[in-house]
């Protein structure tokens, strides 16, 4: 079903009210929804709001509000209150701003969240200050070392971002060989998982999503990806994150925002970087029909390329889902 942009961001911040959110908290969480949607990333789109309501009516005990645990002049350490993580994000990314704008440096950690979304979505919010940013998180153990069957790690996203006169550069990517809403879409959608990445509960080979999310992904990049993995689940942990985060539950979350004058950049720097990028996009390719590209610049264009058009695309199934939702107040996904 095609929805105009507008369309789709108000049923996305309906379906958000309807489980519960304020409308600040919904148009929050609706926009990062929809920038998903924008960028090609259906799995993390309308579909992950459906997972949203689905987590949300699993959980007895209510939402805390986001709470500060304490600071420094560039740190702090957030409890997220079980909230979503698109919200207990958005509330770290506003702190390390306010703390790099005075100090040129912001270091913030959280835990207690879920589904913190897509990195890139914070971190062109900090290079659009001219900082550069990283972020890494993880959460329940979904994904299995390398060469292991069992979940040990979340599928521990990791980005940087750099700021740049023309298109910012942002490396955004999992360390699982697919992530979890790839696999829920696709066992909502009744598709089968490409060989290779996923095991069921017995450690077997498994192309079904639904026996794969009760068993374990394969991790991305063999025994470099797995050990990367680990790193960051390190970093969550320092954040608060519990040893083995129960699924959906207490990940952690590490934003840091760096002003690149605390250096020897200068005020230059975001120049250097497109001047930088533009090399590599001029790099003499393997074939004439695939030019090199540069990390951002495909989710860029796919965004511009929908928003010229206005219209977003959306599987039925996952539309019903969602007015259901609405209908019913979110008592039923």
């Amino acid at each position: 079903m095609r929805f105009t942009v507008n369309e789709a961001r108000e049923l996305a911040q309906a379906c958000m009210a309807a489980a519960g959110h304020t409308p600040e908290e919904s148009a929050i969480i609706a926009d990062h929804l929809i920038d998903c949607e924008l960028r090609g990333l259906a799995y993390g789109g309308l579909s992950r709001a459906i997972s949203i309501v689905e987590r949300i009516r699993r959980t007895s005990q209510p939402r805390r509000p986001i709470t500060l645990l304490q600071q420094t002049t560039f740190s702090a350490c957030l409890d997220g209150g079980d909230n979503v993580g698109y919200l207990v994000g958005a509330r770290c990314t506003d702190i390390a701003l306010e703390k790099a704008s005075q100090t040129g440096m912001g270091m913030i950690g959280a835990s207690k969240t879920w589904f913190t979304g897509m990195y890139s979505y914070y971190l062109e919010r900090i290079v659009a200050k001219g900082l550069v940013g990283m972020i890494a998180g993880s959460g329940t153990q979904l994904v299995a070392p390398y060469g292991g069957t069992q979940g040990r790690y979340g599928t521990n996203p990791i980005a940087f971002g750099f700021p740049s006169t023309t298109t910012p550069v942002i490396w955004d990517i999992g360390t699982s060989d697919v992530m979890i809403g790839e696999v829920a879409l696709k066992a909502r959608l009744g598709e089968q998982l490409p060989e290779g990445q996923a095991f069921d509960a017995e450690g077997r080979p498994t192309r079904d999503p639904t026996a794969a999310l009760g068993g374990a992904f394969a991790v991305w990049g063999g025994h470099k990806g797995s050990g990367l993995a680990m790193m960051i689940q390190m970093l969550a942990m320092m954040t608060g994150q519990v040893i083995a985060p129960g699924p959906q539950r207490d990940s952690g979350l590490f934003i840091l925002a760096v002003n690149p004058s605390l250096f020897s950049a200068g005020d230059d720097f975001p120049a250097r970087v497109a001047e930088y990028a533009q090399s590599i996009r001029e790099t003499r390719p393997v074939s004439s029909a695939r030019p090199v590209r540069v990390p951002f610049d495909r989710s860029n264009a796919e965004r511009n390329e929908r928003l010229a058009l206005d219209a977003i695309d959306v599987p039925d199934k996952v539309v019903q889902i969602i007015r259901n939702i609405i209908a019913q107040g979110g008592n039923s996904a």
